[in-house]
């Protein structure tokens, strides 16, 4: 069935990489480590340079790929699963696609990535997680940052986040990018809800 449909639509690479992988196998690629790149640090759930990682992200940011999105989704989840022991409310806040870029792809995969993680977590019975799409927003349309130094990253995204309304500062916010190279983006969405009255904040990227 499938070399016969492979014939017709041939598979694009990471295709090929995601549907040879089973989850379990794609979680042992999960290695949390704190990457130093913003302030406080990011945790960085996965290395990119491994290739199921790297296929992962790139169908689920650039096509939308259904499986792309559950694999990432069991590692977020995966990681969550220990802060729901936490004594704050947890809060998920995605990384915000600007109206084009989000309008040209019709999803914002950190969004998606993050809804099906809640919902395994919620099927498990921990409850004390909360996604929230509204309060960190674009102020502005940025440029993409894949062909940019970091000092011309920092200055793409300083002052695109703010916040609709304030930040409880009671809330452990954690705010979820799928990839952190000089965690400019990361940093700029920390500062908006320090602005916001937001204390307990935790940047995480889904790679690094």
């Amino acid at each position: 069935m499938w070399r016969i449909f492979d014939m017709l639509f041939p598979p694009r690479v990471d295709e090929m990489i995601l549907r040879d992988i089973a989850g379990d196998d794609f979680l042992r690629h999960l290695s949390p480590r704190l990457v130093p790149v913003t302030r406080p640090g990011t945790v960085a759930l996965s290395p990119f340079s491994e290739a199921a990682v790297r296929a992962a992200v790139h169908e689920a940011k650039y096509h939308g790929t259904g499986r792309a999105f559950d694999l990432l989704a069991r590692s977020l989840a995966d990681y969550l699963r220990d802060a729901d022991e936490q004594a704050h409310t947890i809060v998920i806040i995605p990384i915000p696609l600007g109206q084009a870029r989000r309008n040209e792809r019709g999803f914002n995969q950190s969004e998606e990535i993050a809804r099906r993680a809640l919902r395994l977590l919620s099927e498990e019975g921990a409850h004390g997680f909360a996604l929230e799409t509204g309060l960190l927003v674009r102020t502005r349309e940025t440029a993409s940052q894949v062909s940019l130094q970091r000092r011309e990253r920092e200055e793409n995204m300083r002052g695109a986040f703010g916040a609709a309304h304030p930040a409880n500062p009671a809330h452990l916010y954690i705010i979820i990018d799928d990839v952190v190279t000089t965690g400019a983006t990361l940093q700029a969405a920390v500062d908006a809800l320090r602005e916001a009255g937001a204390v307990h904040i935790v940047p995480l990227a889904l790679a690094h």
